[in-house]
């Protein structure tokens, strides 16, 4: 079965956080970011996305954890998006798990789709059946 793909309002990071941190009352430890960089895909590298969803995160009320995107970087020094996330599991803004664990995130089976791939304000990503027509995420690493 293909790899399925996600969408991304505007903008290349998917922010996502380890289990290990204290759990929120609304439990949130994945969502798709809302707003891009407003320079395309520079974020200012890794540090830069991460500060992006740590400020989203914390206007929808989820700040009190330690977010990270969902990217990779290339090179000698390179970062695999998958090894920046924790080990799960992972639920939308509705408390909906989206991933179990990193296989499952990156497998066939999980439940990313477009009902519980949502924004951090635990909105579905709009698409142009809503009237926009946002793009796939790149993450920038390989399978």
């Amino acid at each position: 079965m293909p790899a399925k793909r996600l969408i991304v309002a505007t903008s290349i990071a998917l922010a996502i956080f380890g289990a290990e941190a204290a759990a929120q009352s609304s439990g949130m430890s994945f969502f798709i970011t809302s707003v891009g960089s407003g320079k395309g895909a520079d974020f200012g590298g890794l540090e830069g996305a991460d500060k992006h969803c740590q400020a989203l995160a914390a206007a929808a009320g989820a700040g009190n954890r330690t977010w990270h995107a969902y990217l990779s970087t290339q090179g000698p020094q390179a970062v695999n998006a998958k090894d920046r996330i924790g080990t799960g599991p992972w639920q939308n803004a509705k408390g909906v798990v989206v991933a179990k664990d990193v296989a499952d995130l990156h497998g066939s089976y999980n439940n990313l789709n477009k009902e519980n791939a949502l924004i951090e304000k635990g909105e579905i990503v709009s698409t142009r059946d809503e009237g926009t027509n946002n793009h796939d995420i790149l993450i920038g690493a390989h399978p």
